[in-house]
């Protein structure tokens, strides 16, 4: 017997290897998930108070207008400096960057600095002094040009978060709201809570009953309804989509089935509002309410509620004082993911809902694709992953990160 019993002295070489074997196994998991998923993250979320167009494209500028106190309009050799810089610039594509940088500060600066550009260009004096800057265009005698030029200059901005939430930074340093038309954000991420917690709600609403079903049925029913909850996610979501949109339109089969039943007298719109937005999110998202809970009912002894009914309990309030608390974890774990796939949605709002459905996805689709604004983009993105974090941080709180984890 003594003979297996590992010796005194391999005991912590045994206890080194057994330490050291899960994380050489995991190594290549963690380099994986560095390289190709935490470092572009990174990268695209340091566009967010990223300033380098301007910099880059105007450096003797930056350096000149650093030393400039804001008052006024700035000294000549900032002039000079800004002339400098235009004239000797070659790259179209990068003066074009820093145009619509700056235009982000000052509307209409991008056609004040391509105009200045091509005439200083036109011209071969060695200097160019104020007056002949003002005489090519009076907007460089205004101060309200060069202190955006002045914040456009430096490394890091606060602009593009300020602009997430309604706000921007004035010429004298406030923080302030836009203007009306343009105070768009603050209300798109209100709308996009709103549509991602009445979604959750119905998902819990429908998928709840559906959860509970399947864990009492015969085994054959509840194959059957599952099979039936989980085969969306075997057709793609785009097909899904445009499928709902022929089911839902005004010749489509709801409405002919409600006009030959003579219920209705005229197709329903049901579709390009928010009423088909909820629907086919909700049938969309339905599965991930459903499993979560299913999961976790199966996990429930049926004694629990014969022995609440010995006690005399009614089965109603057996359900809600022991069967229903102990469905909770389930509950959570699915509004949780629920809520916040919804959250991410931007291919169902787009084609089903109206004009005015358009969740915060699609201005960073927007911003990311169309205006190539990656700065406005990755800001929008972190107020957006800040807000799923808080989420999940405060489920997790609620119900232990353990729980979340294993029911995922």
């Amino acid at each position: 017997m003594n003979e297996c019993l590992v010796p005194e002295q391999e005991q912590p070489i045994r206890r080194a290897k057994l330490t050291t074997a899960p994380i050489l196994l995991s190594a290549p998991l963690v380099v994986f998930l560095a390289v190709f998923f935490f470092a572009p993250l990174a990268v695209m979320l340091s566009y967010s108070v990223r300033n380098s167009e301007v910099p880059s494209v105007l450096p003797h500028l930056s350096k000149a207008i650093a030393t400039w106190d804001g008052r006024g309009l700035p000294p000549d050799s900032v002039f000079s400096a800004l002339a400098l810089d235009l004239r000797s610039n070659n790259d179209s594509m990068a003066l074009g960057e820093a145009a619509r940088r700056l235009d982000f500060e000052a509307p209409g600066y991008r056609a004040l600095l391509f105009k200045t550009a091509r005439r200083l260009q036109a011209e071969r004096t060695s200097t160019v002094s104020r007056d002949e800057l003002t005489n090519i265009d009076a907007r460089w005698s205004n101060p309200r040009y060069w202190l955006a030029l002045n914040r456009a200059t430096a490394r890091l901005t606060p602009a593009f978060f300020l602009a997430a939430f309604d706000l921007k930074m004035d010429d004298a340093g406030h923080i302030v709201r836009v203007e009306d038309d343009r105070r768009v954000y603050l209300d798109t991420f209100l709308r996009t809570f709103q549509i991602a917690g009445t979604v959750t709600l119905l998902c819990l609403v429908i998928g709840y009953p559906i959860a509970f079903a399947i864990t009492v049925l015969p085994r054959r029913l509840a194959a059957a309804l599952t099979f039936s909850v989980i085969l969306p996610f075997w057709t793609s979501l785009l097909v899904r989509t445009s499928a709902w949109i022929v089911v839902l339109s005004k010749d489509g089969v709801v409405n002919s089935f409600l006009t030959r039943l003579g219920i209705i007298g005229e197709p329903l719109q049901l579709i390009f509002n928010r009423t088909g937005l909820y629907i086919v999110m909700v049938h969309i998202l339905l599965p991930f309410m459903v499993l979560p809970i299913r999961s976790v009912m199966n996990g429930i002894s049926p004694n629990y509620m014969k022995a609440s009914a010995s006690l005399g309990a009614h089965p109603c309030l057996g359900f809600f004082k022991v069967y229903l608390p102990l469905t909770l974890p389930g509950v959570g774990a699915g509004c949780l993911m629920t809520f916040i796939i919804a959250i991410g949605y931007y291919i169902t709002p787009a084609l089903v809902g109206g004009a005015g459905d358009n969740m915060i996805s699609f201005f960073i689709a927007f911003h990311t694709n169309s205006v190539i604004n990656w700065g406005m983009a990755a800001a929008l993105g972190v107020v957006l992953l800040s807000a799923v974090l808080l989420i999940f941080g405060t489920f997790g709180r609620l119900l232990g990160f353990s729980r979340i984890v294993a029911l995922k």
